[in-house]
């Protein structure tokens, strides 16, 4: 199967990004990243906790630890067990406890317990990726590093013909070349609170979007209609009232 073409980044492909950044903005004036947080290793917990969990789950927990473990030299002195009963709400708690207690050893080793301030060095941070980064640069620094890719901004983008493809790494790439660099940190808020609110995964609020005129959606229209598309019906089994059909006897075998 060939893999799927980027979007390239020509003139008109660049206008009708910024066109759909600009309604977006007058449409949700409010965009911001929603994780609470009080510093910038807040920020990096929250983000690590937020990854399959929705931020309203990881609010309600991150009070509590922030309380008890408020730094990263805080952190490194978490038992294990403690921090997973506490964050165990957020899922996939071994594994978040894991990447929490290594990017605290690693701040507090490496960098003196402060977050630093370049993807470079973001990125060797265990558990901590190019989305966590370029969230943790754009939200508590205003470093435009990158624009974090996660499952709205990947749909979304998809979706709006500003980005093909699956792969966050290739998503961000097509975003990054389109969009001017000064747009980036708000480029991420503005499609998050589009997907949530309208774009969404299964029931996409077609009628009422709008950036929809600028859409590249194939299934925008019926959607829009209140017709969304039928999804592949699973194969019938026999009707009723008629009996299915008898296997074939094995042939008796040869006698000896």
């Amino acid at each position: 199967m060939a893999a799927t073409p980027p979007v390239r980044p020509t003139r008109l492909n660049r206008e009708r990004a910024g066109k759909i950044l600009d309604v977006l903005e007058q449409t949700y004036p409010e965009a911001d990243c929603a994780l609470v947080r009080h510093s910038p290793f807040e920020l990096v917990v929250a983000t690590i906790l937020s990854a399959q969990c929705t931020d309203e789950r990881v609010n309600q927990v991150t009070p509590a630890l922030f309380r008890r473990y408020p730094t990263a030299e805080a952190m490194v002195r978490a038992r294990p067990a403690v921090l997973e009963a506490m964050i165990r709400p957020t899922g996939f708690f071994r594994a978040k406890t894991k990447s929490i207690l290594g990017c605290a050893r690693a701040l507090v080793a490496e960098h003196g317990g402060d977050v630093p301030r370049s993807m470079e060095a973001m990125v060797k941070l265990p558990g901590v990726g190019r989305k966590t980064s370029s969230v943790v640069l754009g939200h508590a620094y205003g470093l435009a590093e990158g624009i974090a890719v996660d499952t709205h901004v990947l749909r979304v983008s998809n979706r709006l013909g500003i980005a093909r493809g699956g792969d966050p790494t290739d998503v961000e790439r097509q975003l990054m070349a389109l969009i001017p660099r000064e747009r980036w940190i708000k480029t991420t808020d503005l499609l998050i609170f589009h997907g949530r609110r309208i774009c969404q995964a299964r029931r996409p609020a077609c009628g009422t979007c709008p950036v929809f005129a600028l859409c590249r959606w194939e299934h925008r229209q019926a959607y829009a209609l209140g017709r969304p598309p039928r999804a592949a019906r699973a194969p019938r089994g026999p009707r009723k009232g008629t009996s299915p059909r008898r296997r074939a006897r094995p042939a008796a075998s040869a006698r000896a």
